[in-house]
């Protein structure tokens, strides 16, 4: 049962459970809308923490939540909205960050500028 502060958010629990899934789905979403979007960087940095083995598992958990949130193909603002479309992905992006900023490495912004540099293409898929 959903909590007050997590009504509408069910589908996000529900595919950040999926990593694989996210992963896939992530890079899809993003090659569709990066250039779109002012905060690609900070996206593909909490991709790269999330997906890091040396992550702490609770950082992922809200990273993968916040990814998911992006995905979706649905959310509170559609996306198609021009101007205020990804506002509500970037307002919980945001917030996830700030939770785990820490956590966020100069490797994982050093990746998110490479992924940027290659033209969004993941790195390595297995990794």
């Amino acid at each position: 049962m959903a909590t007050d502060h997590s009504v509408g958010f069910e589908p996000a629990e529900r595919l950040a459970q999926d990593r694989e899934s996210v992963r896939r789905r992530f890079w899809i979403k993003l090659k569709k809308v990066a250039a779109k979007l002012p905060f690609t960087e900070d996206l593909l940095a909490a991709y790269y923490c999330a997906f890091d083995k040396e992550t702490p598992r609770h950082v992922q958990v809200t990273l993968l939540g916040a990814l998911a949130y992006f995905i979706l193909p649905f959310d509170f603002l559609p996306d198609m909205m021009p101007v205020l479309g990804f506002t509500d992905d970037a307002a919980v992006l945001a917030t996830a960050i700030r939770l785990v900023a820490s956590h966020i490495t100069d490797d994982h912004r050093a990746a998110a500028r490479a992924a940027l540099k290659r033209g969004i293409e993941p790195e390595n898929e297995g990794s």
